[in-house]
């Protein structure tokens, strides 16, 4: 990677990206000192004048994240310095920047993270293909082939890609949908947030940046919509800085790159990430100098404006009517020609998936409220309340709550209107909506948090009386909701269709009306001139000329009842006048005062009493179907890079591990990874942690292992003739999905043989003394097998003396007999199980020379077991050969897991297996592992 970025981008390239980067800052910080004169001109004349529009009825937080995360769970990561997948805990926090770390035990911990994304400009993607289609425009003519990856392929079929036109990619995947769906809807919640980037708190700085970011675009010929004005100022002006040098670096270094397809894209990629980095760390420092600079003479220009203000009004006003009476009638000919027949259009296509977005926010919040109210009436009160409103008081940060919401508004389409008035994409559009959906959302939650919690503290109230304080403090939210909600709608098409035909006006008249503007300036004082400058005045003349269209069509859209908008005539003014001062008020701590205290080290992560972080995240943890919460969840296992080819396999057409392998389980091993960490100290392992997969899905699945005899004739049988059922086990009823079967062969007159069964009953009673705290379990589970061991040979001497007398006539009677014996011995067995808890009983396995028998002649399909895998020893029997036994296993004593029971049944009868050619005896053991 180092290679590719120093043979590419050396000292001279470098220095040509460093010169582009002060070219574009210089041009930028001349504009944007002047437009900080004008912003702050247009501050203190509000103040001085007041005015505003209409007063919101709903209540607003001012830090509604507070002590809150959003979002943590595990996720596969790909790491491109070794071409490995990890698994990685990674944690959203209040901020929405996404950090990933080793474990959830680093977190918790407090260490560094491995990496932090700042998701400003990114896109959230689930799709492969849609991937390889915007890697495609990174390098004209160079394109993928379909269904391959640039370089990389995921582990599973559920991939998370965060793809920016000039930064780092990342790649994520999980492993089932339901999981890759939260994790979509995260991500595309901190890109929503990250770009949201510029402060409305800021109302000097951020109106002087956008407006100096539009003009300096503008004298680039680059007018309408921009979809890069995303992130903080220092990105957004990387971005722009980005917008024109990312050609030329891309024609003077793309033809120079070798390779394949994959290879060439990587590289150019990796390049792109270092020239990224390099212009945002230069465009970082520049804009704090020039903030920086802007603030010193604040004071002096706000001292200045407050004397001379009236005069700076007034000659504003006078060279406003100069240029008005020069630029209106050519503006007011351009809106009947090319404007006004398409604002009734452009406003439906805003209109109708905006307003129902905003009609889901209500329908979202009215049913989780009456969730409230059941819960509250059917679970005991106030003890209840805290808990259901500590889940609500977030919920419009929830990013899954929330996409049904987000969902209505991205339908939002203006095909047709795009290419005539230069928008690019109606991402913009969408992505406001959604923002104000949220805040509506939020300040709905607020207000009726507050209103609950004031009725609350006047009476104590329970039942019924509780429900009817909740319904009349919902009523009265939604009706504000209504009504702020149509006037946050109506502002929102108003700006968006400013947005959208300004800037295609400016650059129709630009040509013909620009020539004229210079004399203009000499019009104006001196001492007046940073405060009124003639491009300003321009533009508002042409923004005046449009404005009287756009709300007339904005007003005769409210008049429609599909758009559930108020009039302008219904205000709503004083109509709460108490509420404004329970805004004061903080938010209200559900959990603390109203909620159970036992709950929260119910909910602590191990048992270690952090239960504040846990209850304080927005979004619950990722659980899968069918199964609680995995111990140590950040540190799942990561699939096996034996598995994952490399890229040099991916070009020749190596597929990854097949899906059928993975849902079976397929052995998942973590490499360490030394590659990438070479010296760090590894982080140790938390105690009685499973350490691979498998162990995970013992847990899940506890196995039952037990041996029998069985005779040569009825091997085919045996190893098939078992069907799924119920088992109990530990007290608990748990469905057996599989079983596979183990065939052995030992000789009857090895040592093995004659002492084994010995030995297990010696090493039986030998532990009973060594645990005085279970040994009358051990007694009566000892008992227990051996009664079992009895009655299972009683059987098999039985089915043997039929097998000898009726021969090939009645086997199949003598099979169904033995398998019911054979099941009524594991239930037995499983019954003693359950009655000594956490039982110790050795596994002893004995071999033997001999060979198997040879196969049936019947190759019947029992041959194969119900779960679609094939035991060795039915393939050995289909292939017709004899399987030898050569390792000998000693007997030796081991804990075993209470799922996990092996017992060795000795037959005395030497007559139940005579070998014809050697005249030994032998016997068979058939080992079931459930």
């Amino acid at each position: 990677m180092g290679d590719v970025i120093s043979t590419h981008l050396d000292e001279g390239k470098r220095e040509m990206i460093t010169a582009h980067a002060r070219q574009v800052m210089g041009e930028f910080g001349h504009v944007y000192k002047e437009q900080y004169a004008v912003a702050l001109f247009n501050i203190v004349r509000f103040e001085i004048e007041g005015g505003g529009g209409p007063q919101s009825q709903l209540l607003h937080r001012k830090n509604p994240l507070e002590d809150h995360s959003i979002f943590s769970g595990g996720l596969f990561q790909y790491l491109e310095g070794n071409k490995k997948w990890r698994n990685r805990f990674v944690f959203v926090a209040d901020t929405y920047d996404v950090s990933f770390y080793e474990n959830k035990v680093a977190h918790e911990r407090g260490l560094h993270p491995k990496g932090t994304i700042n998701c400003a400009g990114y896109k959230a993607l689930t799709s492969m293909e849609e991937y390889l289609d915007l890697v495609s425009t990174s390098l004209p003519g160079v394109k993928a082939k379909g269904g391959s990856g640039p370089f990389v392929k995921g582990a599973t079929q559920f991939p998370l890609i965060l793809w920016h036109p000039y930064a780092r990619h990342h790649y994520f995947c999980v492993l089932t949908e339901k999981e890759q769906a939260k994790w979509h809807a995260v991500l595309q919640d901190c890109v929503r947030h990250s770009n949201n980037g510029l402060s409305e708190e800021c109302r000097v700085q951020t109106p002087a940046f956008t407006d100096a970011v539009r003009l300096h675009r503008q004298a680039q010929g680059h007018y309408g919509t921009w979809d890069m004005m995303c992130g903080g100022p220092p990105q957004i002006l990387a971005n722009l800085v980005m917008e024109t040098l990312y050609p030329e670096l891309r024609n003077l270094i793309g033809p120079r790159l070798k390779g394949k397809v994959q290879q060439r894209q990587r590289n150019w990629m990796l390049i792109s990430e270092a020239v990224y980095k390099q212009v945002l760390s230069q465009t970082q420092a520049q804009y704090e100098a020039l903030v920086q600079a802007c603030e010193v003479e604040t004071p002096r220009l706000d001292a200045a404006l407050r004397t001379d203000m009236d005069q700076i009004i007034t000659s504003k006003e006078h060279v406003s009517g100069k240029i008005r009476a020069l630029v209106l009638p050519r503006a007011e000919q351009l809106l009947r020609r090319s404007v006004q027949p398409y604002v009734s259009s452009i406003l439906e296509a805003l209109m109708e998936p905006t307003s129902r977005g905003f009609s889901e926010v209500r329908d979202v919040f009215f049913r989780e409220l009456v969730e409230v109210s059941k819960n509250t009436l059917n679970g005991g009160g106030k003890d209840k309340l805290g808990e259901h409103m500590e889940k609500i008081s977030m919920l419009a940060f929830h990013p899954v709550k929330m996409q049904s919401c987000y969902g209505k508004v991205e339908q939002l389409s203006l095909e047709g209107l795009q290419q005539r008035f230069d928008v690019s994409s109606p991402s913009v559009f969408i992505q406001r909506a959604q923002i104000l959906m949220r805040e509506q959302m939020d300040n709905a939650v607020y207000t009726f948090e507050q209103l609950l919690h004031q009725s609350l503290e006047e009476k104590d109230q329970r039942g019924e009386n509780l429900c009817k304080t909740i319904q009349c403090c919902q009523d009265r939210v939604l009706k504000k909701y209504d009504y702020d909600s149509s006037t946050v709608r109506k502002k929102f098409f108003r700006e968006a269709l400013l947005q959208i035909i300004i800037p295609y006006m400016l650059k129709q008249l630009a040509p013909s009306c620009h020539p004229d503007l210079p004399p203009f300036q000499e019009l104006i004082f001196e001492d007046f001139s940073r405060f009124i400058l003639v491009e300003n005045m321009f533009e508002e003349v042409v923004l005046q000329s449009v404005t009287k269209d756009i709300m007339m069509a904005v007003k005769e859209a409210a008049v429609q009842k599909r758009h559930n908008l108020y009039r302008d005539s219904m205000i709503l003014a004083n109509s709460d006048p108490d509420l404004h001062l329970l805004g004061e008020s903080p938010s209200v701590d559900w959990a603390a005062q109203f909620g159970d205290g036992d709950e929260e080290s119910d909910e602590s992560p191990e048992g270690c009493g952090r239960s504040k972080w846990r209850r304080r995240q927005v979004v619950s943890m990722i659980k899968l179907d069918g199964m609680g919460p995995l111990p140590y969840e950040s540190c799942l296992e990561v699939p096996g890079v034996d598995f994952i080819p490399e890229e040099g396999e991916m070009e020749e057409g190596v597929d990854i591990i097949p899906e059928g392998e993975m849902e079976e389980g397929v052995d998942i091993i973590q490499e360490e990874e030394e590659e990438e960490e070479e010296g760090a100290t590894p982080m140790e392992p938390e105690p009685n942690s499973p350490d691979n997969v498998q162990e995970i899905r013992y847990l899940i699945n506890p196995v039952l292992e037990m041996v029998v005899p069985a005779s040569e004739e009825d091997l085919a049988v045996l190893t098939n003739g078992t069907e799924p059922g119920m088992l109990t086990l530990e007290g608990e009823e748990e469905e057996v999905t599989l079983i596979t079967t183990v065939v052995e062969e030992v000789h009857r007159k090895s040592l093995q043989w004659k002492s084994a069964p010995r030995e297990v009953s010696k090493q039986l009673k030998a532990r009973g003394p060594d645990q005085k705290a279970e040994g009358e379990l051990q007694e009566k589970g000892e008992a227990a097998i051996e009664g079992q061991v009895e009655g299972i040979e009683n059987a098999l001497q039985e089915m043997a003396i039929l097998i000898q007398e009726e021969r090939q006539a009645e086997v199949e009677a003598a099979i169904e007999g033995e398998d019911e014996a054979i099941e009524n011995a594991i239930q037995e067995i499983e019954m003693a199980v359950q009655e000594e808890d956490e039982d110790r009983i050795t596994e002893c396995a004995v071999d033997s020379d001999a060979e198997l028998a040879p196969p049936l002649a019947d190759s019947s399909p029992r041959h194969h077991d119900d779960s679609g895998f094939q035991s060795l020893t039915n393939e050995a029997l289909d292939e017709g050969e004899a399987q030898p036994m050569k390792n000998v296993l000693k007997t030796e004593d081991s804990l075993t897991d209470p799922g996990e029971v092996e017992v060795i049944v000795e037959q005395g009868n030497a007559a139940l297996h005579d070998n014809s050619e050697t005249g030994e005896d032998s016997e068979t053991e058939v080992l079931y592992d459930i």
